[in-house]
């Protein structure tokens, strides 16, 4: 199984941004913590704070042989009508993941726009909810052979 772990602007910075909301692990870090829990998995990892080399990872998913796509827009999550269409568009299913619970956060944080066409959304679980992702697609994977 070939998934791809997908993340949007900022989150290059985990470990140093804000490590009392999104902890003090790097992305690296969770990148490793991925490949070590999941030895069976291809995992290919891309990380932007650009919507259109998002959109176009995400055009291409197909095409790159992705049985799935654990998303972490980042803001992108509450302003990008551009990535919700783009999710939309493609047949590789996509579970958002973010790392605190948005629906604690404020206002803004609390609606994701990017959501809709996505099968479901982990929120909440710190960088667990990436592990939880990828599970997903393993079991769901088990279940349709």
């Amino acid at each position: 199984m070939k998934l791809l772990i997908l993340n949007g602007p900022n989150l290059n910075l985990l470990g140093a941004r804000e490590p009392e909301k999104y902890g003090r692990d790097s992305l690296k870090a969770l990148e490793n913590r991925l490949q070590d829990a999941f030895p069976q998995v291809e995992l290919d990892f891309f990380q932007s704070n650009h919507e259109g080399e998002l959109i176009d990872r995400l055009q291409a998913s197909e095409a790159a042989g992705y049985a799935g796509i654990a998303f972490n827009p980042g803001g992108y999550t509450h302003t990008s009508v551009a990535i919700r269409d783009a999710i939309a568009a493609i047949t590789v299913p996509v579970v958002e993941v973010h790392i605190t619970n948005i629906s604690s956060r404020e206002s803004f944080r609390q609606i994701s726009i990017t959501s809709g066409p996505t099968r479901g959304q982990i929120s909440g679980f710190g960088l667990d909810g990436y592990a939880l992702a990828v599970r997903y697609f393993l079991d769901r994977d088990t279940l349709t052979e």
